[in-house]
């Protein structure tokens, strides 16, 4: 087994032993301060991986576009399918219906690319919530729907991301995890969901999004990257 394979193996093992672990608010009050200067709704979670465990939340039950980080939900599905022996997913109902199989009723996706980056205000089309995404991450990540090979592909697939640079990826030390992919659509809205912890390996799952601002790309992603500052800082 490589040591990719161990890593992932580790994970149901410390959910099973896990330690309390405790947040701080100073990374909520960074996030409050992004939606002033962004003039937008950010929506933050935090979710400890192994005990699934919200640690801190802002907006976790409002809805936000979700832009490209719906793909990281796609692969999940596809390697299901794979481990099924089945050969297509089909179309956004059917990743849709795969969702709530898991026990996700609340992400949806409706459109195909790239309208699906519309981000009309009070459109539920392909929409999430911060909570609802963070839990069926952990899920795809952590949990018995696909197998261990499946579950190491979806991982090295997020932490090959090569777009997410200027967020979260920007503010983190030597030596950290980080396995994620972000997003971003019209109406100043930008996303990001990881996996991401110290000494090499993953312990937190962080959902970002934000929508409605008149913000540049550059602003929003220095929003975002700030937060992860923060959350790092008050590990």
């Amino acid at each position: 087994m490589s040591i990719q394979h161990f890593r992932v193996a580790l994970i149901p093992f410390f959910a099973a032993f896990c330690l309390p672990v405790f947040a701080h608010p100073e990374t909520l009050v960074k996030v409050k301060d992004a939606e002033d200067q962004l003039g937008a709704r950010v929506g933050y979670i935090e979710l400890d991986l192994n005990s699934g465990k919200i640690l801190e939340s802002f907006r976790p039950e409002e809805r936000f576009p979700m832009m490209s980080t719906f793909k990281v939900l796609l692969c999940g599905a596809v390697l299901s399918r794979v481990d099924a022996g089945q050969e297509q997913l089909g179309g956004p109902k059917e990743l849709t219906a795969f969702l709530h199989n898991m026990g996700d009723h609340v992400t949806r996706l409706d459109r195909w690319e790239p309208e699906l980056n519309e981000a009309i205000p009070n459109d539920e089309r392909d929409t999430t919530m911060p909570a609802a995404m963070a839990t069926t991450l952990r899920k795809l990540l952590t949990g018995e729907l696909l197998t261990l090979a499946s579950r190491q592909q979806l991982i090295d697939w997020m932490e090959a991301d090569k777009v997410a640079g200027p967020l979260l990826r920007s503010a983190l030390p030597a030596g950290w995890f980080i396995a994620d992919k972000s997003g971003a659509g019209e109406r100043g809205s930008r996303g990001i969901i990881a996996a991401l912890g110290p000494d090499g390996k993953p312990s937190r799952i962080v959902v970002i999004y934000t929508t409605g601002s008149q913000a540049t790309m550059d602003e929003r992603n220095r929003q975002i990257a700030e937060i992860g500052a923060s959350l790092i800082k008050h590990w």
